[in-house]
This record gives C-alpha cells, sequence and structure tokens, in this order.
C-alpha cells in the first residue's frame, strides 16, 4: 500500500488490461538504440562543438558515463519489477504516488513534444526532395504511419523498429570506417587528413573548461533516450535476462557510436567548420562520403536523417502510450486508457496520445514562436527532472531492500550508492547551468510552472479519490 494515499502499489492486471510478453531480446536491444540515435548525432552535434572543439570528445565520454549509470541503475530495479510504466510505476512504489504521478505524465508529455518535432523534421526532410510540397502533407503521412504501426501487435512495432534503427546503425558504421580510411591512409579521391585538426584552431581545448562545460550540457541530450529499454520490460519474452542485456549493449554501442563518430567528425573537418553546419548537405557524414566518391551524398544522408526521425518518432508513440496505459493502472488518467485491443495493444491509450501528438505538431509548426520555445524548453526540464528522479528512485530502492533484509540483485549498479549520487549531481549541475545558457533559459520559466500544475492537478486527484 502507498503510505500518502492508502492505495494499492500495483499496477492494474485485470482481465484486459495485461501487457502481452512478445518483444525479443533483439528487437528490446535495437529499440533501445532507434530511441536513443536520433537525428542530432548526424546534424546537432555541432551546438557541442561550437562550446568545446576538438575537446567536445570528453564531453561526450561523461555523459557516456552518466548514461551507464542510469542504465544500470533502470536494469537493477527493472528486473526486480518488469512493470508496465517501468521507472514511473517503480517510484510510485518507493517514493510515493505524487513521484509516480510526476514521472509518468512528465515523461509522456516531452515524448508527444518530441514527436511533434520528429514529425516536422521528417516533413522538412522529405521537402528535400519535393520542395514544392506542403509541409503539412508529410506530417500528416508520417502521422498515419506510426500511429498505424504502433495499432498493431506489439511484435509488428517491434519489427518496424529494429529496422528502422538498423538503418540508423549501418550508416554510422559505414561513416566510422570511411572516416578511418580517410584520417589514416586517405581515399580514392582525397589524401589523408591525420591528425593535425584536433589541436589545430585554438588547441584541443580552444574555450577552455568553461567551453567543456557548456558542451557536456548538449552532449546530454544525445544520451536522453537510454531509459527506453526499461519501457519494454512489461512486453519483454523474458526481461530478466533481456533487459540487462539490452541495457548493457545498448549504452556500450552508443558510447563508442557517438564517442568513435565525433572524434572522426572533428578529425576529418575543423572544428570551426563544424560549429557552423546546420543543414543535411552541410553535415561532416556528407563531407566523408563525399570524398569516398559515394554518389549524391547529401541525398544519402537526407535519407538517413529521415529514417532517424521516424524512428524517433515511432519509439517516442510507444513510450506515450504505455505511460498513459501504466497511469490509469493507477487511476491517474482515464480508466478507459487501460484497456487493450485484441493484439494486446493500449489502443485507447494510443488515441489519447494521438490527441497530444496532434497539438504538439501543431505548435511544433511554428517555430518561431513562444509556444515552440516553450516546448523546447519543457522538454529540457523534463527530461533532466525525469534522470533525476529515476537515480532518487534507484536510492529508495536499495534503502527499501536493505531494510528488509534483501539480498542485492545479481544485476546491479557497481559503486552504488556512490555512483548514482555523483550521477545526480552531474545532473542537478547540468539543470542549473540551463538557467545561464541563453538558447536554455527557457527550460526554467516552461518547465517550472508545468511541474507546479501537475502538482496541483495530483493533489485535486488525491482529495476528490479520498473523499
Amino acid at each position: 500500500m502507498d503510505s500518502t494515499t492508502g492505495r494499492s502499489t500495483e499496477v492494474d492486471t485485470r482481465s484486459g488490461s495485461q501487457l502481452r510478453r512478445t518483444l525479443t531480446h533483439r528487437q528490446v536491444t535495437m529499440i533501445g538504440l532507434g530511441g536513443a540515435i536520433g537525428t542530432g548525432l548526424f546534424l546537432g552535434s555541432s551546438l557541442a562543438i561550437s562550446q568545446a572543439g576538438p575537446a567536445t570528445v570528453l564531453a561526450y565520454l561523461g555523459c557516456a558515463l552518466v548514461a551507464l549509470v542510469i542504465a544500470w541503475a533502470l536494469a537493477e530495479m527493472v528486473v526486480q519489477h518488469p512493470d508496465a510504466g517501468a521507472f514511473g510505476a517503480i517510484a510510485h512504489r518507493y517514493l510515493g504516488s505524487w513521484a509516480g504521478f510526476v514521472v509518468r505524465w512528465t515523461y509522456w508529455t516531452i515524448q508527444a513534444i518530441a514527436i511533434g518535432g520528429e514529425l516536422i523534421a521528417a516533413g522538412i526532410y522529405t521537402q528535400f526532395w519535393w520542395p514544392q510540397l506542403p509541409l503539412w502533407l508529410p506530417v500528416v503521412v508520417f502521422s498515419v504511419l506510426i500511429l498505424v504501426v504502433n495499432a498493431g501487435a506489439v511484435g509488428l512495432f517491434g519489427t518496424f523498429e529494429y529496422w528502422f534503427a538498423m538503418i540508423k546503425v549501418i550508416a554510422i558504421v559505414v561513416f566510422i570506417l570511411l572516416a578511418l580510411a580517410l584520417v589514416t591512409v586517405g581515399l580514392p579521391n582525397a589524401e589523408p587528413t591525420g591528425f593535425g585538426n584536433l589541436t589545430a584552431h585554438g588547441g584541443f581545448l580552444p574555450n577552455g573548461l568553461s567551453g567543456l562545460y557548456l558542451a557536456m550540457v548538449f552532449a546530454l541530450f544525445s544520451f536522453i533516450g537510454t531509459e527506453v529499454v526499461s519501457v519494454t520490460a512489461a512486453e519483454s519474452e523474458d526481461p530478466e535476462r533481456d533487459i540487462p542485456r539490452a541495457a548493457r549493449q545498448m549504452v556500450l554501442r552508443l558510447s563508442l557510436f557517438y564517442l568513435l563518430a565525433i572524434a572522426l567528425v572533428l578529425t576529418v573537418v575543423p572544428w570551426t567548420v563544424v560549429a557552423q553546419t546546420s543543414g543535411v548537405s552541410e553535415s561532416p557524414f556528407v563531407t566523408v562520403f563525399s570524398a569516398a566518391g559515394i554518389p549524391f551524398a547529401a541525398l544519402v544522408m537526407n535519407f538517413v536523417v529521415l529514417t532517424a526521425a521516424l524512428s524517433s518518432a515511432n519509439t517516442n508513440l510507444y513510450l506515450c502510450t504505455r505511460m498513459l496505459h501504466s497511469l490509469a493502472g493507477h487511476g491517474y488518467a482515464p480508466r478507459w486508457t487501460a484497456r487493450l485491443s485484441r493484439r494486446g495493444v493500449p489502443h485507447r491509450a494510443l488515441l489519447l496520445s494521438a490527441a497530444g501528438l496532434l497539438i504538439a505538431t501543431v505548435l511544433s509548426a511554428a517555430q518561431g514562436n513562444a509556444a515552440y520555445l516553450a516546448l523546447f524548453g519543457l522538454s529540457i526540464f523534463g527530461a533532466l527532472v525525469v534522470w533525476i528522479l529515476i537515480l532518487v528512485t534507484h536510492l529508495a530502492f536499495r534503502r527499501s531492500r536493505a531494510a528488509d533484509g534483501l539480498p542485492l540483485p545479481k544485476v546491479r549498479l557497481r559503486g552504488a550508492p556512490v555512483t548514482g549520487i555523483v550521477a545526480i549531481l552531474f545532473l542537478a549541475a547540468i539543470l542549473v547551468s540551463t538557467a545561464f545558457i541563453e538558447d536554455l533559459a527557457v527550460a526554467w520559466w516552461a518547465g517550472v510552472p508545468f511541474f507546479a500544475l501537475l502538482s496541483a492537478i495530483y493533489y485535486a486527484i488525491s482529495r476528490k479519490t479520498r473523499a
């Protein structure tokens, strides 16, 4: 029972609301990769590079370590509690109903916002081929596509996401191999670049430690999505086996991909040039593909970033649906959203998430107004707070097991609680720093009112329930 409300902390498992365990280990792993590898690696890493230059590699290394801590903390908890709602349901169990409510609704909101942004991006990438195409048309087509995929059996979703993610992985691996050749021995159309760009143009750390710190703020966002694996636990064939293996493989592969790719980008192209890139045709990936003699490099890259955007939107809609299903099980979302279709999909939660998706997409389309900035800031603030609460939940999880005399799980975060506390302090420092970065200060004036509103809604629902 929940000590704060007297209500059961177990998710509703009535007939018709229990998710089916059909996701394979391969699908769980690729869903994790697909959710974490977005267009940021291909196009958005220039923000971090503009702050730290070649030392951006160190920023990504530090953020990779934090992501690893979170992944293992989640794996440890989810193996014990493979429930729908994952870290949101576990926060409800160990931190109380307020935390469970806030974490899940926050995660639902930021993922709905992310879907809107990704679909707008996918529409823009489509216009790369057909400039006269109205933006709303590809956005509608892609929205219907991901809704259909998510409405099918979860195995269908897993298959689509597996291949979506595979395209991104293949693109990164090919880039790494070609870039290594370009750096060391050269390519038929290009002389070897060597490693001079890592120390030229102001040195390895051109903007000092402050630049490295600011780069970590931007680099950290590249790893948001590593928590995706835990959400699949309720639909994994064997969560005790699959989740730890998938978490380990995902974080290690993700770290390797990011670190190698960013290091090679900075080696092949001067960091001062990378910092100014913004479009597909200016991506350092295109530079390497062109040097390798790959025809239509920009067209190839546009296809890759299009699939990356669709992959992220597809996974994020899955996450929204499962979080809403979990909230309904605790009575914090309409009860009817807990019901499943004959295929085992929470289709009513999917429809409600689609409504949020529609709002986010419309607002994201107006990229120059205050609504879009508020959505952007809320996503940043919410993601950091959710990560911090995941680690706080892990501390409470460990304390509870110790108090009950239970042994540590076989799958566990090494060095805890120290590693978890260090990661919390790191994330808190990043969150505080956003208030002093001009383009990120919006996180506070959007995030704080949002959390105040969520808390007010929670207490109103709790009083109504007790009455």
